[in-house]
């Protein structure tokens, strides 16, 4: 009787080997079968704040009557966005920068033989930021009027943006997930399965591009400042279980 007992235990522990395996390989095999889809979403908006710099400037052979004709402009441009209905909360006058011009002579070998002191050139720049997008945006067209009041002011293009990312980010997301969930959805069931739980998601990169532009995507995310309108986009790769 003893003798017939070790061949039944090796029978058994065979079998159950065999067991073991097989429903290994069987978990192995469904966690491995998966779909991945990419997501997207997109979505237009319009910059809700814009920022818009303009510089002038004085040159006298003297610094004082230099920095008061200076000063006078600054006068003059702050009155004039007031009236243009900008408000001094809104703007921001630097600090003055000073440099000293010279006109260097050169013999004809092209060495320095002397340097003459021609006067001091002062800059200084205001910078407008404001919500009022319209406004500040028609104001840096008209801003050569100024002229008239003997100022050359050099006007920048100026840069939009938008206060509400966050939320906007939130949403993208939220439909990138849903368009990634629909995309796996119809895999799914074309291959006569049923979509199981999210296993790994990863979000790509945030892109903000100008409207009706030919602006290219980059690998860091790209973030237009130069257009009101903006198009904002977000992916998202999920991967999902298999049922």
């Amino acid at each position: 009787m003893k003798n017939n007992v070790s061949p039944i235990i090796f029978a058994i522990a065979i079998i159950g080997g065999f067991w073991i395996v097989s429903n290994a390989y069987k978990y192995k095999f469904k966690t491995a079968e998966t779909i991945s889809v990419t997501g997207l979403a997109e979505k237009d908006f319009v910059s809700d704040q814009i920022v818009w710099t303009g510089t002038y400037s004085s040159k006298m052979l003297e610094l004082k009557p230099a920095y008061a004709a200076l000063k006078e402009s600054e006068t003059k441009i702050k009155n004039y966005l007031k009236g243009k209905g900008i408000a001094d909360s809104e703007m921001v006058f630097s600090s003055v920068s000073i440099d000293k011009m010279f006109d260097d002579k050169y013999n004809p070998q092209g060495v320095k033989i002397s340097s003459e002191f021609t006067g001091y050139n002062l800059n200084q720049s205001v910078t407008v930021d404001s919500k009022n997008v319209d406004k500040v945006e028609k104001v840096s067209r008209e801003v050569t009027e100024l002229i008239e009041s003997d100022i050359e002011f050099n006007s920048y293009a100026p840069s939009y943006y938008y206060t509400k990312l966050s939320e906007l980010k939130m949403g993208l997301l939220a439909n990138a997930s849903a368009d990634a969930k629909q995309r796996a959805e119809t895999i799914a069931k074309n291959s006569n399965s049923s979509l199981g739980k999210i296993k790994k998601a990863t979000m790509g990169i945030f892109q903000i591009t100008g409207q009706n532009s030919n602006e290219d995507y980059s690998y860091g995310g790209a973030f237009n400042t130069t257009s009101k309108n903006k198009t904002a986009s977000i992916t998202i790769k999920i991967d999902f279980a298999v049922d």
